[in-house]
C-alpha cells in the first residue's frame, strides 16, 4: 500500500503504482487546481510540493506531478494549490499576484503559486533572484511574466523578516500557508517507517525521463521505484573522490556545500540544467542511463574522469568508466538487470580548474545543440593533464580522448590551442537536426572549445586571438 498526507488528508492507497501523482490528484481526489498541460514536465502546471521528514522538520521541494510515480509520494506530504488556501482569505502568494495582476487566463496561476509557497517554505537567503529562480520551471502564455516578476517582488519584502529559526510558526503567522502544516511533521513520523517496497524489472527514478518517453507503456511494464530506497540516497567525500549513490537529485548537487566551495560557479553551471522543479527529483544515474548525446550531467561527469558502479539483482557489481559507458546511439555497456548504484568522479583539486559551456535556443530550460565541459591542470606554462569532453556532436556523449592526449605536456598558447582544434574536428561526426547543422555545430565546437580557455585564462588568452 502507498500512502502519504494530501494536504491535510491521510491518503492510502493500492492504485497501480505506476499511475502519475498528477492522475491521481485530479481524477481520484478530484483535485483540479492541479492542471494537466504537457506531461513533459515543462509547463510547470502541474506543480505540487513534496515535503519529507528530515532530522525532524519537515523540507519540502516542488516537483512536477505528471511526471512523479505515485511510490515516490510514499511517506510524504504533497500538497496542491488547495492545501496553500487558508480560511476565508488569500494567501500571500495569492494576494501578490492579484494585486500585481499576474494571472490572466489563469492555467498557469496554481503552478506559480505552489512554486513561490514552496519558496516560501524552503528560502534560507531572501532574494529577488531566489524568487525569480523558485518559479523558472512555470511558464505563462498571457502576461509576458512581468506581472508576474513584479508579484514576485511584492511577495519577496513580505518574506524579508522570516524567522529562520522557527520557519513553519513564522509562515503560518504571517499568512503564507494554512495552520494545518504545524501538525504535518507528527502526522508524517507516524506514517514514514512503513517502508513501501518494490523488485520490478525495469528500474525509475525521479520518472522525467522514463514518463516522457513511456508515458503510456509504463502501466504495463514491471517497475522498481528507486527513488527513496534508503541505500540508493547520499553524497559521499574520501579526499577529493565524490561518490552519488543513484538517486542523488541534480539540485541535491546543486546545494551540495562541499561542490560549492570547491568548484567556482558550480551553482551557476548546474543552473543551465532544466527547471527547479525537474532538478529537485531528477536523479544523476537517470540523466546517464538515458544514454543522450547532449545529457548535460554526462558531459560534465566525463570530464570528471567519472566512474559507474552497476550492480545486478544477484548484488554482484562491477565498475566501468563513464567514457566506456556508451557503445553507441542509446546502446550502453549495461546487462538488463543491472542499474547503477553509484558514480564517482574527481572533484578539482590544487590548481586544477573546471568549466562548462552549453548553447541552446534559449539559455535556460532547454535542451542543448552542443554542451562541452573541461578539467585542465596547468603547471608554470605546461599543460599536465586535460580532460575534455562534448555533446551534440555524435551518437554518444563524447570523451575527446585525441585532443586530451594532445594537449598533455604542451604549452599553453594559441598556436597551440589552434592546433589542437583540428584534432577535435576529426573526432566529431555531427548531424544536421533540428537544433542545427552539422556546419553550425562543428563551429559552436569550436567556439566553445575556445570559450574554456577564455573563460579559465583570460590573462593568457583574448577575444581577438582566437576567434
Amino acid at each position: 500500500m502507498i500512502q502519504f498526507l494530501l494536504n491535510q488528508r491521510l491518503i492510502t492507497t493500492d492504485k497501480p503504482a505506476s499511475t502519475t501523482l498528477l492522475d491521481f490528484i485530479r481524477y481520484d481526489e478530484n483535485l483540479r487546481g492541479t492542471k494537466i498541460g504537457c506531461r513533459e514536465g515543462d509547463c510547470g502546471a502541474c506543480t505540487i510540493l513534496i515535503g519529507s521528514l528530515k532530522n525532524g522538520k519537515m523540507e519540502y521541494i516542488s516537483a512536477t506531478s505528471c511526471l512523479t510515480p505515485l511510490p515516490n509520494a510514499h511517506g510524504k506530504h504533497i500538497v496542491t494549490v488547495e492545501g496553500t488556501n487558508l480560511i476565508d482569505k488569500l494567501n500571500q502568494a495569492q494576494q501578490a499576484m492579484v494585486d500585481c495582476s499576474g494571472t490572466q487566463c489563469g492555467f498557469c496561476t496554481p503552478g506559480f503559486i505552489n512554486s513561490m509557497s514552496g519558496y516560501a517554505l524552503t528560502c534560507s537567503q531572501v532574494t529577488l533572484e531566489n524568487a525569480i529562480s523558485a518559479i523558472d520551471g512555470n511558464i505563462c502564455r498571457c502576461t509576458g511574466y512581468k506581472s508576474i516578476e513584479r508579484a514576485a517582488a511584492k511577495f519577496t519584502e513580505k518574506l524579508e523578516n522570516k524567522d529562520q529559526q522557527n520557519p513553519l510558526h513564522w509562515l503560518v503567522a504571517n499568512e503564507f500557508i494554512p495552520e494545518y502544516f504545524l501538525e504535518v511533521p507528527k502526522r508524517i513520523e507516524a506514517i514514514q517507517n512503513k517502508v513501501y517496497s518494490s523488485n520490478g524489472q525495469v528500474a525509475i527514478g525521479g520518472g522525467t525521463d522514463l514518463y516522457v518517453q513511456k508515458h503510456d507503456e509504463l502501466h504495463d511494464i514491471d517497475l522498481d521505484y528507486l527513488f527513496d530506497k534508503k541505500e540508493l540516497n547520499g553524497i559521499t567525500f574520501s579526499g577529493n573522490i565524490c561518490t552519488l549513490k543513484s538517486s542523488a537529485t541534480v539540485t541535491d548537487l546543486m546545494d551540495n556545500e562541499a561542490l560549492l566551495n570547491a568548484i567556482p560557479n558550480w551553482y551557476n553551471y548546474l543552473k543551465l540544467l532544466s527547471s527547479t522543479p525537474i532538478r529537485n527529483i531528477a536523479t544523476i544515474s537517470g540523466n546517464i542511463a538515458n544514454g543522450s548525446p547532449i545529457g548535460d550531467f554526462t558531459i560534465i561527469l566525463l570530464a570528471m574522469k567519472a566512474k559507474l558502479t552497476l550492480t545486478n539483482k544477484e548484488k554482484v557489481s562491477r565498475q566501468v568508466a563513464l567514457k566506456d559507458f556508451y557503445l553507441g546511439y542509446k546502446t550502453l555497456d549495461k546487462k538488463a538487470d543491472e542499474i547503477i548504484t553509484e558514480i564517482t568522479f574527481e572533484v578539482p583539486k590544487n590548481g586544477t580548474k573546471f568549466n562548462f559551456e552549453k548553447v541552446c535556443k534559449r539559455q535556460y530550460l532547454d535542451i542543448a545543440s552542443v554542451n562541452t565541459a573541461i578539467t585542465i591542470t596547468v603547471n608554470g606554462n605546461v599543460i599536465n593533464d586535460a580532460q575534455i569532453s562534448i555533446g551534440g556532436v555524435g551518437p554518444i556523449p563524447k570523451y575527446l580522448a585525441k585532443t586530451n592526449a594532445f594537449l598533455v605536456g604542451k604549452e599553453l598558447n594559441i598556436a597551440t590551442l589552434k592546433e589542437v582544434e583540428t584534432i577535435l574536428q576529426t573526432e566529431l561526426s555531427p548531424i544536421s537536426d533540428a537544433r542545427g547543422t552539422e556546419t553550425y555545430k562543428r563551429l559552436l565546437a569550436r567556439q566553445l572549445f575556445f570559450a574554456h580557455f577564455l573563460t579559465l585564462f583570460p590573462e593568457t588568452f583574448k577575444m581577438d586571438d582566437l576567434v
